[in-house]
């Protein structure tokens, strides 16, 4: 549980930093000369906020009920033979769900006290450079991110062990596995993806439509986004497989390559479980990129339109850093979330690997095999997740900033995306490096027991 708590942990932090940051940002703003009296740059502060951490907890959310769903698949024997002796479903799930709570609140305690200590360090810093700034860090708001961090970490939880309702008794007598692709099917759920999706689009298309009049537009565009990558995540199971076989066709046929690419495909809920933590992260940040980008070239030239001086749109400036930064701690979220799932599907498939290992495959072969699922699960998601994020980042870009002058696209309503191609080549290594952090354990754990001994355990 070491890694839930981690993510929680982080939420908490996350959303204690972010309160500080905004409000921060905003008493700083409200000195300005210029723009202090500005009640649009103060209510964007405000939804930007609200977002990023509504943001967090989604993606602590997804993270952490993907864990639980891993671990419940790795105890499926232990579950069947609690049910063989007499236990309830409910009560084994009851019981998940009580460690998901313990998690969530040591985390939150964690993450409210590590949180304030960086802000109030954060802050005194930036008061040497921007002048001093009234603001006072300890704030019974605070205590906000961490109570829902608690529940929402004990819902996804509860939502993660959804599976111990399908355990029967006599699985006891088999091992503890994910479901293959051929056991897998749910057609009530991909209906219900299909039909998020659909309706996160069409909120999208009316946010985009409205920021032609109003910045209010974000509202809409932001439901929609999450409707509609939460249909994406309810989808994964299909919609991954497919991008996962075209990205194995790129690793060759060697064995190890087949057996890396085919290891993505016979556990689709595994694999897309471990793809939908890159995918979040990846689109987070792109998104944000793109949005901040695109805002950038729209003010410049509005500024330029109606003689602002520019340089007073350094604050701005400074406050696209800042997010940009809140931002990345949601993407650092996600990569533990990827870490965790990887290291556990490891330690759970020790039969596997140790048949692997009698059948010949050396120590080399199966380190290399468990780094070409790592790098096959990545790419597919970070090429997803950066299509995903352009297309996000233009929508939000426009719900906010498509009613300001610019003269800039197909019409004066339009906004026309820009892309931070410095960054996208920073995700770009930034994803690398993750997945060779990402398998440094796993690999050493595929190797460390022996083939008898992992043949012999469950």
């Amino acid at each position: 549980m070491g890694a839930s708590i981690l993510v929680a942990a982080l939420s908490s932090a996350f959303g204690v930093l972010l309160l500080s940051a905004t409000g921060f940002i905003g008493a700083m703003i409200a000195a300005d000369p210029y723009i202090g009296d500005s009640g649009l740059a103060l209510a964007v502060i405000a939804i930007l906020g609200v977002i990023l951490l509504a943001l967090a907890l989604y993606v602590a959310a997804i993270v952490t009920a993907n864990t639980f769903s891993t671990i419940v698949a790795g105890r499926t024997r232990r579950i069947a033979l609690m049910r063989l002796i007499g236990a309830t479903a409910r009560s084994q799930r009851s019981e998940v769900a009580s460690q998901g709570l313990v998690v969530g609140t040591i985390g939150a305690v964690l993450g409210l006290g590590f949180g304030m200590l960086v802000a109030a360090i954060g802050i005194a810093v930036a008061a040497r450079f921007v002048g001093d700034v009234p603001y006072d860090v300890a704030q019974a708001q605070l205590l906000i991110p961490a109570a829902v961090v608690v529940l929402t970490t004990w819902g996804a939880a509860w939502a993660g062990s959804r599976r111990v309702l399908s355990v029967t008794p006599l699985q006891a007598l088999g091992g503890s596995v994910e479901r293959a692709h051929d056991e897998f099917a749910r057609p009530r759920r991909s209906v219900t993806a299909l039909v998020l999706i659909g309706i996160g689009a069409a909120l999208l298309g009316l946010g985009a439509f409205v920021g032609m009049l109003s910045p209010m537009g974000v509202a809409p565009a932001f439901l929609g986004g999450l409707v509609s990558f939460t249909g994406l995540v309810l989808g994964a199971t299909a919609i991954m497989p497919p991008l996962l076989r075209l990205t194995g066709r790129m690793f060759g046929r060697s064995a190890v390559a087949r057996l890396a690419a085919e290891n993505a495909l016979r556990y689709p809920e595994r694999s897309s479980r471990m793809a939908i933590g890159v995918v979040i992260g990846v689109t987070l940040v792109t998104m944000f990129a793109v949005a901040a980008e695109t805002a950038q070239v729209v003010m410049i030239r509005s500024a330029e339109l109606s003689g602002y001086p520019q340089d007073r749109l350094e604050v701005l400036d400074q406050f696209a850093a800042v997010m940009m930064v809140l931002v990345g701690v949601s993407a650092v979220i996600a990569a533990v979330g990827l870490i965790n799932l990887l290291t556990i599907g490891v330690v759970q498939r020790r039969r596997e690997l140790g048949l692997l290992r009698s059948l010949g495959l050396s120590n080399q072969q199966i380190r290399r095999m468990v780094l070409l699922e790592a790098v096959h699960i990545t790419l597919t998601a970070l090429v997803f997740g950066l299509i995903l994020g352009v297309a996000y980042g233009w929508a939000g870009a426009q719900s906010v900033l498509g009613s300001v002058p610019t003269n800039l696209g197909i019409s004066s309503f339009i906004v026309v995306p820009a892309v931070p191609w410095l960054t996208v080549a920073g995700i770009v290594v930034a994803a690398t490096v993750l997945t060779l952090a990402a398998a440094v354990t796993p690999t050493r754990l595929a190797t460390r027991v022996a083939p008898v001994e992992a043949l012999a355990g469950e």
